[in-house]
């Protein structure tokens, strides 16, 4: 389905007409999971792309007011959730806009050390968050049970990677003992594409539709999405995972790099050359 700003117009004048004369504009490409238009200077208007996605909707309402006041950066606060009608046919969200740039795999957001530690504050105090009543993550399943599906990928990506070498690193990362623990608040997808960042600081923290808990390892996938080398060893040292956890989180990025990678090599470029990207820094790194 093609959402064109017309059809936000819309949808804000038939349900929230108070907003109704404030201008809509596309806020870049948007997600994989939603088209992303800003309303007036201050809101946001999140269209989901898919069925999975018109889930999070209701997710992202509930918890986003209970964890905000528990983070040390800003989060979108939900101010409206739209119904699904004939003309969109899911529900859908107005969120207050957060300012800020994503930031692309190998800038000098990469390199920062402020940033590597700012994201390590993010993802500690998350993991404090008491887990009572709280839903599983997105990807709250064992590493292991990925295996069928990262071959899978991985049998399907020859020459743009180093399938032997990537095989390797997988093998690895499924040796490491798994998580025995509890499960802990994540927020499971902590790449460029959801967080903000200026001036090599990380200024907010958005789309929350996979946080949950889950293992802790998985909001690691963030030191090989979004930090360079140096700026990742100030992120490991922050959080002081014990090395079996570390282990997991490289598998975690690899698995998820390795599916995006398959999935969206012919269709999503800016989504394949992250994937790209985090398969090399995890094959050229330790």
């Amino acid at each position: 389905m093609i959402i064109e700003p017309s059809l936000v117009r819309g949808l804000i004048a038939a349900q929230f007409p108070q907003w109704s004369d404030l201008p809509v504009e596309a806020a870049g490409t948007g997600g994989t999971a939603n088209a992303i238009y800003r309303l007036g200077a201050d809101m946001s208007v999140r269209l989901p792309r898919t069925e999975g996605s018109a889930a999070d909707v209701a997710t992202e309402h509930h918890w986003l007011p209970k964890l905000a006041p528990r983070l040390p950066f800003p989060v979108p606060t939900p101010l409206a959730q739209g119904a699904a009608s004939e003309g969109f046919p899911r529900p859908w969200s107005v969120h207050t806009w957060l300012d800020g740039v994503n930031p692309a795999p190998g800038d000098a957001t990469a390199s920062s050390d402020l940033f590597a530690a700012d994201l390590a504050e993010f993802v500690l105090a998350l993991r404090r968050i008491d887990p009572q009543d709280a839903p599983p993550a997105y990807r709250a399943e064992p590493l292991a049970s990925r295996d069928e599906a990262t071959r899978t990928a991985l049998a399907s990506v020859g020459g743009v990677v180093d399938v032997e070498a990537a095989t390797t690193e997988w093998k690895e990362a499924l040796a490491a003992p798994p998580h025995t623990g509890r499960p802990v608040w994540v927020h499971g997808d902590l790449q460029p594409g959801n967080v903000l960042v200026d001036d090599g600081r990380l200024t907010a923290v958005i789309d929350f539709g996979c946080t949950g808990l889950a293992d802790p390892a998985l909001d690691l996938i963030a030191a090989w999405y979004l930090l360079a080398p140096d700026a990742r060893d100030t992120f490991r040292t922050a959080l002081a995972p014990d090395d079996a956890t570390w282990a997991r989180g490289r598998g975690w990025a690899l698995s998820i790099a390795l599916l995006e990678l398959a999935h969206y090599r012919e269709t999503d470029p800016r989504m394949a050359r992250i994937a790209v990207h985090v398969i090399e820094e995890l094959l050229h790194s330790r």
